[in-house]
């Protein structure tokens, strides 16, 4: 199985405060990787690191077979990356986003009339294409923004906390359309602290003060532990991680 994505004792400081401690971490091709953990837990620090948008303070990381240290601009190419707050044009429509997305990813015209065309269809907002995107509800917009960062065809996608703040059947609905992208053989990295959203992964990694504390499938870590739920596995691995601190 092709490896999506290597990091190997990868650490990031700030002064004395580490927020990412030591992570070492194999994720494959066309698999829905789950990070789970409280705020402040290294989440979204460790996807700033892999995603190029921040420097290691030391170790290693591959992404999409490019380093972090010195191949950054060429990682931003090849992923996608849809932040916790949705970086859309609230005056444009939701077709505009797309196309100005798609200038961004520096896509002739031809591909992005083909890539709208695949994706609008994909995230389901075919209906709502010429509607302005401050009049879409939360959970189209959580769709729209989905779309822009698949724009490129990009073979990684990060998304952070994709899914806080909307309700639970967009949560659920908003899942289906993250199965239908890994099918594509997409990687799907997923941050999280919705414990049943780990239910819905291949694998999660769940982190605690910058540490990453157990990796596994669901459904092995919980037999590991003994539990029946994700929410009885993360309590426990923070309890005893308290405990050991």
């Amino acid at each position: 199985m092709n490896i999506s994505v290597q990091t190997r004792n990868l650490t990031r400081r700030f002064g004395r405060f580490t927020a990412v401690d030591r992570v070492t971490l194999d994720v494959y091709e066309g698999e829905i990787f789950g990070f789970l953990g409280a705020n402040g837990a290294g989440k979204t620090t460790l996807i700033r690191m892999l995603t190029g948008l921040l420097k290691p303070t030391e170790g290693e990381a591959q992404v999409a077979g490019f380093d972090v240290w010195g191949q950054s601009e060429a990682i931003k190419r090849r992923i996608g990356y849809m932040s916790q707050r949705f970086s859309l044009y609230e005056d444009l429509t939701a077709e505009e986003n797309l196309t100005f997305y798609g200038g961004i990813y520096g896509l002739r015209r031809d591909q992005i009339e083909q890539r709208k065309a695949i994706l609008f269809e994909h995230v389901g907002l075919q209906p709502f294409a010429g509607q302005m995107t401050r009049d879409l509800p939360l959970g189209f917009k959580q769709r729209l923004a989905l779309a822009c960062a698949l724009l490129h065809d990009p073979p990684i996608v990060f998304l952070d906390e994709p899914t806080s703040g909307v309700d639970p059947k967009a949560r659920r609905s908003f899942w289906n359309l993250i199965y239908q992208t890994a099918q594509l053989g997409k990687t799907l990295f997923v941050t999280t602290h919705f414990m049943d959203e780990a239910e819905y992964c291949h694998r999660v990694g769940i982190m605690h003060m910058g540490r990453m504390i157990a990796v596994g499938p669901p459904g092995q870590l919980k037999r590991q532990y003994d539990k029946s739920t994700m929410q009885e596995v993360f309590i426990a691995l923070h309890q005893s991680s308290e405990e050991a601190a």
